[in-house]
């Protein structure tokens, strides 16, 4: 197993600048606004002599009440599953009451602690941590994330006396299933942290009854019955005209980011809630990636039997875009219908990989056109050849024929429709692709023998004296 080495400190000191140069990756949320970070980030470095893995956290306050209490326990879970715990201080603002405090909780966790002085780009290495001895954690190390100097001597640092990683027999995947990448996405505070707490069995992620909770994408591996999956928790969507902090603006950059990495996307609607034209929107913009996708109405369990038909029948109206899409009633907070929601993820990615081949593809081409031939274009009918894959997640059929620039949009639907049900395709979205066959014969002109052209003479007098003799 890989060292773990756990980045802790009071807020705003740079631990997820720190994570980023390491990890060097953008992985992590940065702005200049304490306490930015809620989650456990976790990400990997070959910063040093050797590899390990990063763990960013949400800064430590004094005081800890409502969502800066669940973030302190995340810290602390952090620093008990560590081998190394890094404190970051601000080398410029020297130590402060804050860091005294966050030194306390390390010196009870038991935890080997090495003080990282961050921002001393301007100051001298000696005299940067000199302020920091009395945290009784040793010499500090001078560094400068954001530009990342003075990284290597740290981890040089950090991981000395750790044993070396040892091989674990068959961890190279024999036997194994390829990782699915889940995005859970939707609107503020509609359930998407605790869906991935309760999926997981625990605590993983700060979830709090306050829109906004979550701010930066995590990261979360995790198995289910032998199937390796990677959980992507996701920053609330919310409607252009409301989104005025910079932050969020940038969570939800990253939210599409995460979607495009996805493989399949869980959308997550509030049942207490209509469907409102935001929701329709950011499930429409999943369609348009081609991500695979399963709709979890959550909370549920709170509706009245008697509402319950009133919000399906809004569903089918507002989603009515969306057919291929799976739709899942849940209980995040109580676990009701998750199972069956984790199916319909494999079965939705299963449909978006699919190999189709070009036989069956082509012989389901041919009966659909028995069943509807394609509409006439000036007279001419518009004829479909074959079909072959031509890519997958989401799958992509291209049709080959004649005069394909001009087939309706609704006979394309009805081909989408056709070979959904052929193979099966539920929970993926699919794209159909018309390519005109090249003619052969264009450009060239037919080049007639003498005869031939005394005939076509001959035709054209012929002709002319019929029109003169009306």
């Amino acid at each position: 197993m890989l060292p773990v080495v756990a980045l802790v400190g009071r807020p705003n000191v740079g631990k997820s600048t720190l994570f980023n140069a390491l990890t060097r990756t953008r992985d992590a949320l940065v702005a200049d606004v304490p306490g930015l970070t809620r989650d456990r980030k976790y990400g990997y470095t070959r910063t040093g002599p050797r590899g390990c893995v990063v763990v960013d956290t949400g800064g430590l306050v004094e005081t800890t009440q409502g969502v800066e209490r669940l973030m302190a326990e995340q810290t602390l879970k952090a620093v008990e599953e560590a081998d190394r715990v890094l404190l970051v201080v601000d080398a410029r603002q020297g130590c402060v009451p804050a860091d005294l405090h966050v030194a306390d909780v390390l010196r009870r966790g038991g935890k080997t602690v090495i003080v990282v002085a961050n921002k001393a780009e301007s100051l001298d290495p000696e005299i940067a941590g000199v302020d920091f001895h009395q945290l009784g954690f040793g010499p500090p190390v001078a560094i400068s994330a954001s530009h990342a100097s003075g990284l290597d001597d740290l981890m040089q640092r950090a991981l000395e006396g750790l044993p070396a990683p040892e091989p674990v027999p068959g961890e190279a995947g024999e036997g194994g299933h390829e990782e699915i990448r889940v995005a859970v996405v939707g609107r503020p505070n509609v359930g998407k942290s605790t869906l991935i707490n309760r999926l997981l069995g625990e605590e993983r992620l700060v979830a709090f009854d306050q829109p906004g909770t979550t701010r930066d994408t995590v990261f979360v591996p995790f198995e289910r019955d032998g199937q390796k999956y990677t959980l992507i928790d996701t920053a609330g969507v919310r409607r252009r005209a409301r989104v005025s902090e910079a932050i969020e603006k940038f969570s939800i950059v990253k939210t599409l980011q995460a979607i495009e990495q996805a493989n399949v996307v869980i959308g997550v609607v509030d049942a207490h809630d209509t469907i409102a034209e935001q929701d329709a929107s950011l499930l429409g913009l999943i369609a348009e990636q081609g991500r695979a996708l399963v709709i979890a109405v959550n909370k549920w369990d709170g509706i009245p039997p008697d509402q319950r038909e009133a919000i399906r029948d809004g569903l089918d109206l507002r989603l009515d875009f969306l057919g291929f899409a799976p739709v899942h009633f849940i209980s995040a907070r109580h676990g009701t219908g998750v199972g069956e929601l984790m199916v319909a993820v494999n079965s939705a990615y299963r449909a978006a990989m699919r190999e189709l081949p070009t036989k069956e593809l082509t012989d389901a081409l041919e009966h659909a056109i028995s069943m509807h031939q394609p509409p006439l274009v000036r007279g001419r009918r518009i004829k479909l050849r074959y079909a072959h894959q031509g890519g997958r997640n989401p799958p992509v059929v291209v049709i080959h024929g004649n005069q394909t620039a001009h087939v309706p949009d609704a006979y394309r639907r009805y081909l989408e429709n056709h070979f959904r049900r052929t193979f099966r395709l539920q929970g993926t979205p699919m794209r159909i692709e018309f390519r005109t066959d090249e003619n052969p014969y264009a450009g060239r002109r037919n080049v007639l023998t003498p005869r031939q052209e005394r005939k076509r003479k001959r035709l054209i007098r012929n002709k002319r004296a019929g029109k003169g003799k009306r």
